[in-house]
Order: C-alpha cells, then sequence, then structure tokens
C-alpha cells in the first residue's frame, strides 16, 4: 500500500524534475531518450532506445521515478496546465500527437512554444488551456503562455496522459520509459529521474 509518506516524496521528485527540465529547456535541451529499460542495477539503467541503440545511463544516489499514467480527452479542461507535442498539417493546423496534464504543482513548468524531437518538426507547447471547444473530429484547444498563443486540434486517439508519483521498483527490465539525460564531462549521459509508463503505457512525449 502506497503510504503519505511515499506520496508527499513522490511529489517532491515531481516538482524537482519538472523544475530541472524547466531549466534545462531553458537553457540547451537535454539527451532525450526514448524506449524501455534493457538493464538496471540501481546505479545505470541501459536504455534499448526506440531507434534501435543501447545506451548507457548513469543514475543520480537520489534518483527517482515518475509514472506516466493514461488520462482521457474529458480530462482537459479550461485552467489546466498542459504540454502538447504537435506537427502542422497542409493547411497549417497544430494537431496535437500527445497530451501531457500537469498536476496542479507542476504548472509553469517549461512553459512556451518551441522545437520538440518527438518527430521531424514537431513543436512543444507547455501553456494554460483557456478555451476548450468542440471540433468535427475531436477538440480545439487555445492556449496561452507567456509570449503568445497556440490554437491545437486534439483528435480521438491521441495519447492523453498525466504524471504520478512512482517507486524505483517500477523502473524494472522491459518498463517503457522516456528521460531526459545530460553529457557530462568524461562524455557519458546521466539522469536523475525516469518517466516510467504505468502498467506497460509507452510514454508518448
Amino acid at each position: 500500500m502506497t503510504t503519505i509518506r511515499s506520496v508527499l516524496a513522490g511529489m517532491v521528485a515531481l516538482v524537482a524534475f519538472l523544475g530541472s527540465l524547466a531549466d534545462a529547456l531553458a537553457q540547451s535541451p537535454p539527451t532525450r531518450l526514448r524506449g524501455s529499460i534493457a538493464a538496471i542495477d540501481g546505479k545505470t539503467a541501459t536504455i534499448a532506445t526506440r531507434e534501435g541503440t543501447s545506451v548507457p545511463v548513469k543514475l543520480a544516489d537520489n534518483w527517482a521515478v515518475l509514472l506516466v499514467s493514461p488520462m482521457a480527452l474529458a480530462d482537459i479542461k479550461e485552467n489546466s496546465f498542459v504540454g502538447i507535442a504537435s506537427m502542422k498539417a497542409p493547411d497549417g493546423t497544430l494537431n496535437a500527437l500527445e497530451v501531457l496534464i500537469f498536476p496542479e504543482a507542476a504548472r509553469g513548468s517549461g512553459e512556451g512554444h518551441y522545437p520538440w524531437d518527438l518527430q521531424p518538426e514537431s513543436m512543444m507547447t507547455n501553456a494554460t488551456v483557456a478555451t476548450v471547444a468542440a471540433a468535427p473530429d475531436g477538440q480545439m484547444l487555445t492556449l496561452k503562455y507567456k509570449d503568445g498563443t497556440q490554437t491545437i486540434k486534439v483528435k480521438p486517439g491521441i495519447p492523453i496522459v498525466t504524471f504520478s508519483p512512482g517507486d524505483r521498483a517500477d523502473a524494472k527490465v522491459g518498463a517503457k520509459v522516456f528521460l531526459g539525460a545530460t553529457k557530462g564531462a568524461d562524455g557519458e549521459l546521466a539522469a536523475g529521474r525516469l518517466l516510467v509508463g504505468k502498467d506497460g503505457l509507452t510514454p508518448p512525449m
């Protein structure tokens, strides 16, 4: 059973992770890895990436796990703070590739509109939902951030997720993960947080 202490520790880890993510985005982007855990011993995690490579990542002494859990389109409300990866359609419309609904404690993390590497030429928009409007094939979200606004279409079937506190035991061989790693002076990658898909979910961001 999850204890209150572990939940609080998980939320602290969540805020710390998202704060470090925002800092990284404001400076130089981290090395983002998407794939599954091929091996892990508590000090190093080897990631089998979606590109077919095997990448070792050193884990910080206080490394933590955040679970990526599924949500529904109806969970996106006005004033939600979200992160949406999108692609521009030929008509100029931005179509969502995935939606992350941030926990309230993480509001403001990585705010803005900038290039992303989920797919070639994809963008990321971290912003507050100003309006939610029905569209023939989904919903149109108007997002407001400190430097402007974007309108993004979210079609049915697009992955929608949120973060929740996890445990190191969730970071097991075969678990689907997403992480941002930093390269040290020795050229090795290191990370303090692993985003692990809950119950086999593939983190879509």
